[in-house]
């Protein structure tokens, strides 16, 4: 059985300060010390006992942690009761449980499956605080709900809530991988597996399946959609058995993605085609064995013919023909198939006007519309490239009326800058939720669609791919759990709005002091827009190395391959024609009323001008500019506003905990530094390609920049660097000498203060280490030892340190010495030194 911990965090706050570190392995569960004798005040009148009217696994967690969370933030240790008490209690129950020792009491509404009612009521003099869920989960997820109230200090005097969930299906998808590495990973290796089985202590798993039972999740597919073969044999289901077991208490289903070649290579068969009497028998037995071990198993989730995956276009079959006999197999236990829409052909052919990878999803399951059983639901991507930082919204969402879908939305920011970068997600995924699609002619909003309202389907609902690891974070950056708690709520009620989201959230996470909340709540809900700033804006796609890494710069790898994430950048303009008069026609796949504003230059939004249309660099938008001016205003704004946030965020020192306020500032320091990266590669790529001048004279000129080239170099070479736009000047300098190298300039900046940018490059692997003299003085000394994405000199692993309040005269000498490790040749890419901004200059002044 998974061991489950319950300690409480161990916080103690004295005034506006915290003490003593957290680790952020308690999320926004942390239950911390109300630290305000009056608003402890507040909650006074709550009962000092709990009895639970059910003994299922579900309602003792909730009632485990109602005792967990009172005792955690108010000191107060709940008595737990056999019976009802002749006193004020807590009482958790199914409402029909309730009803029996409160015959005239009802919720007031009528509640689906998981809802649940917060209320109180008085009898015989006492006050009973009644927690009442339509079932088992749903007093969980009111228990959950009344410690979050808590948590956020409100006020409790008048409550009466009630609610419901959007949808029956509310998921979350892990890459995860057998050996314990995570696809898309970024929190370090998976939490369920390590060296191809199942990990002995799975304690972690018990607290993510906590996490996620606080936001109403319900389900979670354990393991890559990229399925090993071995997940089905009879050891590995067993093993996947204990995983189930610890999720259980905790109303969390257990899934698994599985590969259709499964009979093929792990049944011994000579075929995986669907329609083989042979397979479907197979199917049905396996699935049976799968119940047999793990008899609430949620169901399967399928990728096939896609990227590599195995499917049944390999024997001309359709995605019903396969879906079915799954969904088949399944029924009889109550479990459901996601079935993935990502289908297309990812060796397009680039010269091919008409060729459109957004198409593909459409035109594969819009004629299979009524076709699917009742059991499979379609896992659509929210938009139909691939997790770009903006991308318009699936028109597959429209073009299922008889089929049950759920909208894919990806918690692990795999474009969005890999958990290095602050990218709130809630905002772009409610606008996509919110997208009113004009389906028949009528309102019908995204989220009405997956919910299953709109086209009255019988399931439904939203998966997220989540992926977190090992990491004491859980996402590594303490901020991107915004992301996890976000699509939970937005799970459960998709009308939340990204601002209620960010402000409870950051109340639970980092406490209810107003500069913090109000500084932390802007950095969010401003997050997505300026990383879309520096990245990539107009709908052009996040224009990252779609190639390899997927995180850093690499604006040529989009094009002339068969991926399809084409830009159709020339000299005379940019964009990707997708109207139905003269190119791809993908935009004929909208309902006509959409496909009418996305048709035409005059009502085309200018947030995704470039994903519909190619026009001129020299197109104006609605702002007046035209298109190549606002790529190079738009990347300056987006630099400008990711260093802000450093500033931002120094105002909360000595409001939350040292480790967590460190770990922070490390990473929108980094951020910033590679805010400029982006800006630089992609303004200088657009300014070579149209060969049209910024008209603020910003682009190539850097007059404060010294280029390491150009330096006096002892045992350094200069190296070119690929793609060249993701160095200065297309170039940097790397020591092969193990003994050490040197870069010298002497400066010749008047008499002031000033701030030295060193821009150098920290691969992966190896680790050197630098040192910075002024006049022989030691300023700085650090070790590149960032793990990023690369172990070349590249956008990927560009990164900078910089040393504030810097007094400088005329004929200063300035000296880097690099020492190279494993492979890391302590690369240098450039020094750039402007007028002091004072920010952190006490940290590094030297007069």
């Amino acid at each position: 059985m998974l061991r489950l911990r319950f300690l409480l965090p161990g916080l103690l706050l004295l005034g506006s300060t915290w003490s003593l570190a957290e680790t952020g392995a308690e999320g926004w569960l942390r239950h911390a010390p109300i630290g305000d004798a009056r608003v402890i005040e507040r909650y006074h009148t709550l009962p000092g006992s709990v009895l639970s009217l059910n003994d299922s696994p579900i309602v003792r967690s909730a009632a485990s942690e109602l005792v967990r969370g009172i005792d955690g933030m108010l000191g107060r240790k709940l008595e737990v009761e056999t019976a009802l008490p002749d006193k004020s209690a807590f009482v958790l129950g199914t409402v029909t449980e309730l009803q029996t020792h409160f015959p005239h009491w009802n919720p007031g509404v009528e509640l689906r499956p998981e809802g649940y009612a917060i209320t109180s009521i008085h009898k015989h003099g006492h006050t009973y605080w009644l927690i009442a869920g339509a079932d088992a989960r749903g007093v969980l997820y009111g228990t959950f709900r009344l410690l979050e109230m808590i948590g956020e200090e409100k006020d409790l005097s008048s409550l009466s809530v009630s609610e419901s969930p959007s949808a029956p299906v509310r998921w979350v998808n892990q890459w995860d991988n057998l050996n314990g590495t995570i696809e898309r990973g970024y929190a370090g290796r998976s939490i369920f597996f390590d060296n191809d089985g199942v990990r002995v202590d799975l304690t972690r798993a018990g607290d993510y399946a906590r996490l996620l039972a606080s936001v109403g999740i319900n389900g979670i597919a354990i393991n890559n959609v990229n399925a090993d073969l071995k997940m089905l044999t009879p050891e590995m289901i067993a093993q996947v058995a204990r995983i189930a077991d610890g999720m259980r208490p905790w109303g969390v289903r257990l899934a698994v993605s599985v590969d259709l070649s499964s009979p093929k290579v792990v049944g011994g068969l000579d075929t995986f085609d669907p329609l083989d009497p042979r397979v479907i028998a197979w199917w049905q037995k396996k699935v049976d064995e799968v119940y047999a071990k793990i008899p609430d198993l949620g169901g399967f989730v399928v990728k096939a013919d896609s990227e590599g995956r195995a499917g049944p276009l390999q024997y001309g079959r359709t995605p019903v023909d396969a879906a079915n006999v799954l969904a088949r197999a399944l029924r009889p236990h109550g479990g459901v198939l996601l079935y993935r829409a990502f289908v297309y052909n990812h060796h397009l052919d680039w010269r091919g006007l008409k060729a459109d990878r957004a198409r593909a999803a459409y035109d594969i399951f819009h004629p299979l519309d009524g076709k699917f059983d009742d059991n499979v639901i379609v896992q659509i991507k929210h938009g139909p490239i691939d997790f770009q930082v903006r991308e318009p919204v699936s028109p597959l969402f429209a073009g299922l009326h008889q089929t049950s879908e759920a909208i894919e939305l990806q918690v692990t920011q795999e474009y969005t800058g890999q958990q290095r970068h602050l990218v709130f997600l809630v905002p772009m995924w409610k606008e996509a939720l919110d997208f009113d699609l004009r389906a028949e002619n009528r309102h019908t909003p995204v989220k009405e669609i997956v919910e299953g309202k709109a086209f009255d389907r019988p399931l439904g609902g939203f998966a997220g791919v989540s992926n977190v690891g090992l990491d004491t974070n859980w996402l590594a950056h303490p901020m991107a759990m915004a992301n996890l708690y976000g699509f939970g709520r937005l799970a459960w009620n998709p009308d939340t709005s990204p601002q209620e989201i960010a402000d409870d959230w950051t109340r639970l996470t980092f406490g209810n002091n107003p500069t913090v909340v109000s500084t932390i709540d802007d950095m969010l809900l401003s997050s997505w827009k300026t990383y879309e700033r520096y990245t990539g804006p107009l709908g052009l796609g996040t224009l990252t190395d779609i190639l390899r890494s997927h995180y850093g710069p690499g604006i040529e790898s989009a094009e002339r391959n068969g991926w399809g994430q084409w830009i159709r950048a020339d000299h005379e303009g940019v964009g990707m024609d997708r109207t139905v008069a003269t190119g791809t026609g993908y935009i004929g796949q909208y309902p006509s009323e959409v496909a009418r504003i996305f048709e035409s230059l005059s009502t085309s939004p200018d947030t995704l001008l470039l994903f519909m249309h190619h026009v001129p660099y020299t197109y104006k938008l609605r702002s007046g500019e035209t298109v190549i001016q606002h790529i190079y205003d738009s990347h300056y704004e987006g630099a400008v506003d990711a260093a802000k946030q450093v500033t931002e965020w120094q105002r909360l020192k000595g409001l939350i905990d040292e480790e967590r306020y460190e770990k922070v500032l490390a990473l929108v320091e980094y951020q910033a530094g590679h805010a400029v990266v982006w800006r630089d590669a992609v303004n200088n790529w657009f300014y070579k390609m149209s060969g049209i001048a910024d008209n603020k004279d910003r682009v190539e000129h850097d007059p404060n920049r010294i280029e390491a080239e150009n330096m006096q170099l002892s045992g350094y070479t200069p190296i070119d660097v690929s793609p060249w736009e993701t160095a200065s000047d297309g170039k940097g300098i790397a020591c092969e000498d193990p003994s050490g190298c040197t870069a010298i300039v002497v400066l010749n900046q008047a008499a002031g203060t000033y701030d030295i940018a060193i821009q150098y490059f920290d691969f992966r692997h190896g680790v050197s280490t630098y040192n910075v003299y002024l006049n022989d003085q030691l300023l700085k000394e650090w070790r590149a030892d960032n793990v990023l994405p690369g172990d070349q000199m590249s956008g990927d692993t560009s990164t900078r340190i910089t040393l504030h309040g810097i007094s400088l005269k005329p004929g200063d000498i300035l000296r880097i010495e690099g020492h190279p490790d494993g492979g890391e040749p302590a690369p240098l890419d450039y020094v750039e030194i402007s007028a002091s901004s004072n920010t952190m200059a006490e940290a590094g002044s030297h007069k």
